[in-house]
C-alpha cells in the first residue's frame, strides 16, 4: 500500500510538491509564526510596561481630586477655619500645577501603548501569507486524497471533515469551544 501510495505521488507529480514543503515552506513557516510570537509578546509587554508607569500616575490624579474635592465641601459647609482654609487654598494651587506633569506623563505612557500595537500591522501581513500557505498545502493533501482514494470510496467522504476547524460556535453544540470542555471529553475517552 505504502509502494501504491509512493508511485501515486510520483505520478501525480506531488513528490516534488511534498518535498519542496517539507524542506523549504514548512521551516519558513515556523520561523514566520515564531516572528509572529515573538513580535505579539514584545508588545505585550510594552502595553503592560506603560500600563504600569500610568497607572500610579492616574491614582495620584484622582486621590489628591478626592482629597481636595472633600476639604472644598468642608469648607462650603463653614466647617473650615481661616487657617485650614488658607492651606486649603496653597493645596488647591499645588495640587492644579502637578495635573498637567501627571496627564503629560500619563498621554506618554498612552502613545507608548499605542505605539506597541504597530506588531498589527508586521505581524498580520505575516498571518495572510501563512493562512495562504496553509490553504495551499490544505488543497495539495486534499486534492491527494481524493486522487489517491478508490473511486468506489470517493461518494463516502463525509464533506464536514473537510471543512476544518469551527470558527463561528454561536448556535452549535456539536463542537468543543473552551478548554474545560476539551478537558471533559478527554477525560470521557479515557485520558
Amino acid at each position: 500500500m505504502t509502494r501504491k501510495l509512493h508511485d501515486t505521488l510520483r505520478e501525480l507529480g506531488y513528490d516534488k510538491t511534498l518535498e519542496k514543503a517539507v524542506e523549504g515552506l514548512i521551516p519558513d513557516t515556523r520561523d514566520r509564526l515564531n516572528y509572529i510570537a515573538v513580535k505579539t509578546e514584545q508588545a505585550a509587554e510594552r502595553a503592560l510596561s506603560a500600563t504600569e508607569v500610568a497607572q500610579p500616575l492616574q491614582e495620584k490624579i484622582e486621590s489628591g481630586a478626592s482629597a481636595l474635592s472633600g476639604k472644598w465641601d468642608r469648607m462650603f459647609s463653614n466647617q473650615l477655619s481661616v487657617d485650614e482654609f488658607k492651606q486649603l487654598v496653597s493645596d488647591t494651587r499645588s495640587y492644579l500645577h502637578e495635573v498637567p506633569k501627571h496627564t503629560q506623563a500619563t498621554n506618554a505612557q498612552l502613545m507608548e501603548i499605542m505605539m506597541a500595537q504597530d506588531f498589527q500591522d508586521l505581524t498580520g501581513q505575516v498571518i495572510k501569507k501563512v493562512i495562504d500557505l496553509a490553504q495551499q498545502v490544505e488543497t495539495q493533501l486534499l486534492q491527494l486524497l481524493i486522487d489517491s482514494t478508490p473511486a468506489e470510496k470517493r461518494n463516502e467522504v463525509d464533506i464536514g471533515l473537510l471543512n476544518g476547524p469551527v470558527v463561528n460556535t454561536e448556535g452549535r453544540s456539536d463542537i468543543v469551544t473552551n478548554q474545560q470542555q476539551v478537558d471533559d471529553l478527554l477525560e470521557s475517552l479515557g485520558f
